[in-house]
Formats: structure tokens, C-alpha cells, sequence
């Protein structure tokens, strides 16, 4: 209870600043408290229960406190940021890991916020390539807790589909509403992580859909070289060598790749007899596995990146 009511303190001091700053507080941490307490099965309709039951707010209406609840007046940037300075030791070797990745969350009700008709490439032949679904991009902290990895939610973002950010366009008069790619929410959210740790070295873990030049452009302009990615290798991407020493005197330009190495299948097979062990800590444990680097060039990052050949008993991983 003490470590609560400390979280529940600083966050509300973050309503200093506006104007109904102390009401719009204390209305905050009263929801969290609901949301938090095991009243009943957790569904947004019983933060209203929560509130009139336990702590005698009978006299509120439920319009008031879901218009609360979507008010923008809520300093969500200053809130976040409140939470990620509380974590204890979040760096693992002075840097901060980050994971990246979206996901769908189906729905059976046709009233639920930010459902759309959402592809799922991960369907199985039972099951419907277009669900009813919430689709959601999230970051989470990586660290070590009790021997084994975990990922601690640090932000995420609803991801709209364009056509349904258009459709509501046509039948609104005020300020439109302004259409986010994925890639585009994940900058976002990773700058603001990156603002409230300072000068952190930043890495980012993510899938090969997210590990192109539309991810780390815009961050490595905005963050420099602090920005670091770690992303899945497709099979058949195709790899260069490094570019030879450009003569000063000679003609054209410089050549932006080298000599064409192959796709990264066909490399696997090629580097496995140069491969060595090396102990990593995995599942908990410190164990062996066999890998092979090297520096090449890839299109899809457009830059000199190291790949690193993990291989299994039957098969094989690549990384950059």
C-alpha cells in the first residue's frame, strides 16, 4: 500500500498545471484504485459500481464519469513518462531495450472502440481471415526479472484502418481526424520513451515487418545514434557486401552496395562450417548455441548492418 500511494501521488501532482488540476486528480486516482480493486469481472460498466459501492459516490451519473474517463484534458503524455521515471533499473547494460510489435484483440459486440474488419495473417483454416477486431501496436520494456526475459508494457496505440478514418471524416464538420500508419505510432511512441530517459542508448527488438527504413530513418534522424534495431532477417532478402574505397579522381559516383552475396537462405548454408558457440541466456538458463556474424549491406535499411546466422539442430534463424 505504501508503493501505491506513492505512484498514486506523483501521478496526480501531474494535474497541477491545469485549471481543475486538484478535482480531475483526485477523480484519477479514484479510478485507478477502482480499476485495480477486485470488485467484479473486469469490464469498464463497473468502475461506476466500484465507485458507488466501495467508496460512496452515489450522486455520480454514468455520462460524467465516462465523459471523464475520454476526456482530453487528461495529461496523458506527463503521466506516462511519470511512470516510466518509477521503474526501478530499467537499463540492461546502460541500455534500454525495447520490444515492438502489434497484435489483434477479436470482439463479439459491434459497439466496442476501434473494431474494424482486421487482417490476420496468423489465422488458421478454421478461422476467419478477417475478424472482428481491435488491432493494437505496443512497447514494452525488456529486463531480466527472476532469472527469465519479460516485457513490462510501457505504451501502445489503437491502429485505425484508413478507409474507417475517412468514412468518419465524411460525416464530421469540426477538425479531421489525421490518418497514423504503424510504422508512423511506433516512432512516436519510441521518441517519447526516449525523451524521458535522457541520452539512453535505445534499442528496439521487433519482427522483419517492422524492421525496414520506414522504422529507423525517422528515429535515427530524430535520435541519432543512439537509436539501435534488432530485427528478424526474411530467408530471402538479399545481402551485398560493403562497397569498395571510392577513388577521388575516378568517375560516377560512389557505389552505395558491393558485390551481391546472395539471399540470406542460401548464405546460411554457405556460413554454417564458420560458425562458433557462444553462451547465451536463454529460457532461464545460460546455454550454448552456434552463430555466425558479419557486416553487409541490406536494401530494405538501406545501411551496413551486422547479421547474425543462429543455428538449431534442424534449422536455422538470421537477425540484424
Amino acid at each position: 500500500m505504501i508503493i501505491l500511494h506513492d505512484i498514486l501521488e506523483k501521478l496526480k501532482s501531474q494535474f497541477d498545471l491545469s485549471r481543475k488540476g486538484d478535482e480531475r486528480g483526485i477523480w484519477f486516482v479514484y479510478t485507478i484504485i477502482a480499476i485495480i480493486i477486485p470488485f467484479t469481472s473486469s469490464k469498464t460498466s463497473n468502475i461506476l459500481r466500484c465507485l458507488n459501492t466501495l467508496f460512496g459516490f452515489t450522486g455520480i451519473r454514468k455520462k460524467r464519469i465516462y465523459t471523464f474517463m475520454a476526456s482530453p484534458k487528461i495529461p496523458w503524455k506527463r503521466l506516462w513518462k511519470t511512470l516510466w521515471k518509477m521503474i526501478p533499473d530499467p537499463l540492461t547494460g546502460d541500455r534500454l531495450l525495447l520490444a515492438l510489435d502489434d497484435c489483434i484483440n477479436p470482439k463479439t459486440g459491434k459497439k466496442i472502440y476501434g473494431c474494424d474488419k482486421v487482417f490476420d495473417h496468423a489465422a488458421k483454416q478454421n478461422q476467419s481471415k478477417y475478424p472482428w477486431a481491435q488491432n493494437i501496436v505496443a512497447i514494452g520494456l525488456l529486463k531480466i526479472i527472476k532469472g527469465r526475459w519479460a516485457c513490462l508494457p510501457l505504451s501502445w496505440r489503437f491502429y485505425h484502418l484508413k478507409k474507417s478514418i475517412e468514412k468518419i471524416n465524411r460525416s464530421i464538420n469540426g477538425p479531421k481526424i489525421v490518418f497514423e500508419t504503424k510504422l508512423a505510432q511506433a516512432v512516436e511512441m519510441i521518441t517519447d520513451i526516449a525523451e524521458a530517459f535522457g541520452q539512453t542508448r535505445i534499442v528496439t527488438i521487433t519482427d522483419s515487418w517492422f524492421g525496414n527504413n520506414g522504422l529507423f530513418k525517422p528515429l535515427h534522424n530524430r535520435l541519432g545514434s543512439r537509436f539501435h534495431m534488432v530485427s528478424r532477417l526474411r530467408s530471402n532478402n538479399t545481402v551485398f557486401k560493403l562497397p569498395d574505397p571510392h577513388l577521388k579522381n575516378g568517375p560516377g559516383r560512389p557505389r552505395k552496395y558491393g558485390k551481391k552475396l546472395g539471399d540470406a537462405a542460401s548464405l546460411a548454408v554457405r556460413f554454417k562450417s564458420l560458425a562458433s558457440e557462444y553462451s547465451v541466456r536463454l529460457y532461464g538458463r545460460t546455454r550454448t548455441v552456434v552463430a555466425y556474424d558479419r557486416v553487409v549491406m541490406l536494401k530494405t535499411l538501406k545501411c551496413a548492418v551486422r547479421v547474425v546466422w543462429v543455428y538449431r539442430k534442424t534449422q536455422w534463424v538470421s537477425d540484424c
